[in-house]
């Protein structure tokens, strides 16, 4: 009589080597994912020309149409003791560099001495009409406060200076960096040689990319 034989259910097993060597492969994908989306995923550094804003009518505009210019960005009143002086000073700026290598941006704002009470269409309509302004002015809006004006308030956390007043004056480089700021008593001729020499490296910069 033959031995009665007992089957045990044989144990499934995988060589170490093997299940290192997927260990490593999960650790090494998962690290490129991790590095791949550092590298196409990272958020983009914010400056001026990156954020969009509305105009009088209130259409959403890109500021990147502006990308490559000095920008002098102000925030303005209709009827404040500077506006005659600011308004008169800014045209002359624009009608002097502008407008292929320079540009004003108005933005109205009534949170100073509720001097901009109008609408953005009559306020547009006040400084072409007794200004006669060719330069941008946009939508009205806020620069102070939890409802700042996105735009606005990057003009001010990049200079760490906060509008007191109306015609407070930004100078953004072509890159949409703030160069420098100006109270509204500040003369023009203050600004002049800082827009001038913007505008030479803008023009430098171009006969080089020739």
């Amino acid at each position: 009589m033959e031995p009665l034989s007992t089957s045990y259910p044989l144990k499934y097993s995988v060589p170490k080597a093997r299940v290192f060597v997927v260990f490593l492969s999960m650790v090494l994908c998962t690290t490129i994912l991790c590095l791949l989306q550092l590298r196409f995923f990272k958020p983009k550094t914010k400056d001026f020309y990156s954020f969009e804003v509305k105009d009088s009518r209130g259409r959403i505009i890109s500021l990147e149409k502006y990308r490559g210019k000095a920008t002098l960005v102000v925030n303005v009143a209709s009827y404040c003791q500077y506006t005659d002086k600011n308004y008169i000073a800014l045209q002359e700026l624009h009608r002097e560099f502008g407008p292929y290598h320079f540009t004003v941006l108005a933005f109205p704002c009534n949170q100073f001495g509720e001097s901009e009470p109008g609408s953005s269409q009559e306020i547009e309509s006040f400084a072409k009409g007794n200004y006669g302004v060719t330069f941008p002015v946009f939508h009205k809006i806020k620069i102070l406060g939890s409802e700042a004006d996105p735009a606005f308030k990057f003009l001010i956390d990049s200079s760490k200076k906060e509008p007191r007043w109306n015609f407070w004056k930004y100078l953004v480089s072509p890159e949409g960096k703030v160069v420098k700021f100006w109270r509204p008593e500040e003369p023009i001729e203050s600004i002049k040689p800082e827009v001038t020499s913007l505008i030479r490296q803008i023009i430098m910069k171009k006969r080089e990319d020739l």
